[in-house]
């Protein structure tokens, strides 16, 4: 669930509890809370390449060498194996032997771009070309919540983190296990929360991948909720299919990747890189392991199905050689998501990295530095699906709501820079120019006035009042901001419209599911 313990797995109503006043005022203003949504990123500024095409030839064929001389294990899926050895590999126990090209001849079939179909069409998102669609922290089984009690996560909490996902205009995206219910039963607990994306939000949102049961429960839901014959024709959810890195696809993520592929469901293979304890130190060595890695994995959900969408994922953390422990907002994993989105382009598979990363445990100065630098290279690398945008906190250990709104914010500013330079009329401003002449101001000018409210984005959270003002408001922080904030979005909550048949129909699914099997925590 893309954290350190295990694998990865239109807005509403303005508060009742927001007073009016400047804080409405300022979240209207920055598209930054109840009432406006951003539609996907189209970016306008070019992707930031640390590469050539001699370093591009250099780490493809290393990936090939790895292919052929080591490997890829696929464990504990005979099917998956004889499918392989149909296809022409050479198919040595459990490890595959893949013969120079087969995985990129394979990969062929796979789009370079496709829709993600929301319940609400003006939610559907582009997956892959110019757009960037961020989503939401994925698999903590902690929360930070806004009693500043650091706690397990509960059913709550889940339904929480869609509900402020669903009004955030800036996150284009449901996501998937925001945070790990852990008082539902480890065997139910995917039933409430595909439950709650589907009702609570009508963003598009990610499958279940814990046992290919569950993926087939998050099939048969997207068919109650979209009718069969559209997801037969569509794709309506994507989800994580986790290489156990080093080079090895275990039985449960196989499982979930052919029950996806199979109905034309995307699927993101992602290598989950600690780079010096699951990869190299290097960082040419780490991507030469993760291209190997997407490859094998990718080219598997063709073999699956022809033409089943799937994207070319990475997470890539360095840790303290120390300490051993995960680092994040350092250099190296920039370095390798700017080379993996090169090295996607060239495969032609959309591209998902990066986040808002941090290994801080409180909202804190090293939070707000480390997830900066990652979303940074995150959005100038061309990434085409970003999970854990916001409320990654503690090394993905734990979901803040705190930090969910301060990361939200910085989304939008990330949205802004995206757009590019406005080189329209309007834009080259020669009016204004005109009409202030030398030695004058424009603060008045029919331009300005034209403009003032939308010429810069302003953050709900930051304060840049005089010293005095922010001390005569209480000084707060901008922790103690955001969590106003995020009661109020919660109590200003207003669940999107739902056909009341679709909702019984999916609530008797859960409650019929539910029923046939025991409780089960492990």
């Amino acid at each position: 669930m893309d954290n350190v313990t295990s694998a990865e797995e239109s807005g509403g109503r303005r508060g009742r509890g927001d007073r009016g006043g400047a804080a409405a005022r300022r979240a209207a203003r920055a598209g930054g809370g109840p009432g406006g949504q951003l539609t996907h990123i189209r970016r306008q500024v070019p992707c930031y390449e640390v590469l050539d095409e001699e370093g591009l030839a250099l780490i493809e064929a290393n990936a090939d060498i790895v292919l052929e001389e080591v490997g890829i294990e696929f464990r504990d899926d005979a099917e998956a194996l004889a499918m392989w050895r149909e296809a022409g590999a050479d198919v040595r126990g459990q490890r595959v032997h893949f013969p120079k090209g087969l995985p990129r001849a394979l990969l062929k079939t796979a789009p370079s771009v496709f829709t993600q179909h929301a319940r609400n069409p003006a939610r559907s998102v582009q997956i892959g070309g110019d757009a960037t669609v961020f989503a939401p922290v994925y698999g903590p089984p902690f929360v930070c919540d806004l009693e500043g009690n650091r706690r397990y996560a509960t059913l709550e909490d889940f339904r929480n983190f869609v509900k402020l996902a669903y009004l955030a205009p800036s996150i284009h995206h449901s996501g998937g296990t925001v945070c790990e219910p852990v008082d539902v039963p480890v065997n139910k607990r995917h039933l409430d929360m595909l439950l709650a994306h589907m009702t609570l939000s009508d963003k598009p949102f990610m499958g279940s991948v814990t046992a290919p049961e569950r993926a087939e429960d998050t099939v048969a839901m997207a068919k109650l909720l979209f009718g069969e014959e559209f997801v037969q024709n569509n794709t309506v959810t994507i989800s994580l299919i986790n290489a156990n890195s080093p080079m090895v696809f275990d039985d449960t993520m196989l499982g979930a990747a052919k029950v996806y592929a199979r109905a034309n469901q995307a699927c993101i293979v992602t290598p989950f890189i600690l780079a010096g304890a699951m990869s190299p130190v290097t960082v040419a060595g780490t991507l030469t392991q993760v291209l190997a890695e997407v490859l094998a994995g990718a080219a598997f959900t063709q073999l699956v199905r022809p033409g089943a969408p799937v994207l070319f994922g990475t997470f890539a953390s360095s840790i303290s050689m120390q300490s051993g422990a995960p680092t994040f907002g350092t250099p190296e994993p920039s370095l390798v998501s700017y080379g993996a989105a090169q090295l996607a382009r060239r495969l032609g598979l959309p591209f998902r990295t990066g986040g808002s990363l941090c290994a801080a445990k409180i909202p804190d100065a090293q939070a707000a530095y480390e997830s900066a630098n990652t979303l940074n290279s995150t959005l100038l690398c061309g990434a085409n699906f970003v999970l854990h945008a916001a409320g990654w906190l503690e090394g993905g250990l734990s979901a803040c709501y705190e930090k969910f709104i301060m990361d939200a914010d910085q989304l939008g500013v990330a949205q802004k820079l995206a757009a590019g330079i406005d080189l329209s009329e309007n834009g080259q401003a020669l009016d204004a120019i005109r009409e202030v002449g030398p030695g004058h101001h424009y603060l008045g000018c029919a331009h300005t006035q034209a403009n003032f409210q939308t010429a810069f984005y302003r953050s709900i959270i930051a304060d840049n009042n005089s010293f005095e003002q922010w001390q005569a408001e209480g000084e707060k922080s901008a922790p103690q901001r955001a969590n106003a904030i995020a009661r109020r979005w919660l109590e200003s909550y207003e669940a999107p419209p739902l056909d009341p048949g679709i909702a019984e129909s999916l609530a008797d699914f859960v409650a019929r599911k539910k029923a046939s099997m025991s409780d089960a925590f492990t």
